[in-house]
């Protein structure tokens, strides 16, 4: 409360960003214009006029519930044994180990 009330443009953009994940947790895209239009000053204008310019990748986020994450998981696994491997042993060892671990 009391960084608040020493600068209240940070009450604003708190207010806005959790607007902004209200609406991206949500799955109605429409408000996002409403949240652009909406900042006006605020310390989230530049965040807001990158929103707008990839309006249709953020709308897209928004409508559709897939995700990359398990893809992402497996990616991480192999690099962490990639990195693990590195320098201590050929090739073969490190496909053996890769496809255990697939």
């Amino acid at each position: 409360k009391h960084v608040y009330e020493r600068a209240p443009q940070l009450s604003v953009a708190g207010h806005l960003s959790r607007r902004l994940a209200a609406i991206l947790r949500g799955d109605d895209a429409s408000l996002l214009e409403g949240w652009i239009a909406g900042d006006g000053d605020s310390e989230l204008a530049s965040m807001a006029a990158g929103i707008s310019r990839d309006i249709e990748a953020v709308r897209g986020a928004i409508n559709h519930r897939w995700t990359t994450s398990p893809v992402e998981g497996q990616i991480n696994r192999l690099k962490t044994l990639k990195r693990q491997m590195y320098g201590r042993a050929g090739y073969a060892l490190l496909r053996s180990r890769v496809l255990m671990v697939a």
